[in-house]
């Protein structure tokens, strides 16, 4: 079969056909097993660069598995591929990336190269959809990862959604846990707002301004 989800499919069916069952309920193809784990960062770039598992594959030009440095102290989480990223290949695209390359390089000085930045779901969404959770599901495995391998000081989250998927709190509001400092798989982790979302309400940028200062005061 061409994708890790056809053959996961074809293993079950046939092992419980071997057991006698004539049908099954639903189970979750997306499921990662222990032999696709990677030894390395840069093994697992490879396997999120050449992932199939869900629907996402066929829509974007690239996973886009992450940028910097793989000893960084900061790593930053957006939420998933925008259009501007996907069709440049660039983590800092659009006014958007321009933004955050000024928070990392003015306020926190740092290059851009110090830290690393990565997606939760690491591929553009059909026709800018909202990502299921099926779609988070096959992506979790290999955010978790990274942090491993990495194992920042401080994990930043951008905007309401990474921060939602990544320390799995649905939180009703926002503004009740963004600039705190959250303890999270060894590291601290603070969520701030999307720049993008810095665009459309710019009174919020000195909020930012200070959540970027508690952020630098970690590292």
């Amino acid at each position: 079969m061409k994708s890790f989800q056809n053959l996961v499919l074809l293993q079950n069916l046939y092992r419980l056909k071997a057991m006698g069952f004539q049908y099954i309920d639903h189970f979750n193809i997306n499921e990662k097993t222990n032999y696709e784990q990677a030894n390395s960062l840069d093994e697992l770039s490879h396997n999120i660069r050449n992932c199939h598992l869900c629907d996402l594959s066929k829509s974007r030009r690239q996973s886009m598995h992450g940028f910097g440095n793989t000893n960084a102290k900061l790593v930053i989480i957006d939420y998933l591929v925008s259009q501007a990223q996907d069709s440049t290949n660039s983590y800092y695209a659009g006014r958007s990336g321009e933004i955050l390359k000024n928070m990392i390089e003015n306020v926190l000085h740092l290059k851009i190269d110090d830290v690393y930045i990565t997606h939760a779901i690491k591929c553009k969404p059909l026709q800018s959809n909202k990502p299921s959770e099926s779609e988070w599901n096959s992506c979790k495995g290999y955010l978790f990862s990274q942090l491993a391998f990495i194992q920042p000081k401080v994990i930043v989250t951008l905007g309401e959604e990474a921060y939602a998927h990544v320390a799995n709190d649905k939180a009703e509001n926002f503004e009740n846990i963004r600039g705190h400092l959250i303890d999270f798989k060894g590291s601290k982790l603070v969520p701030i707002y999307h720049p993008q979302y810095l665009l459309r309400n710019p009174e919020l940028k000195k909020i930012t301004l200070n959540d970027l200062h508690t952020i630098k005061s970690c590292l």
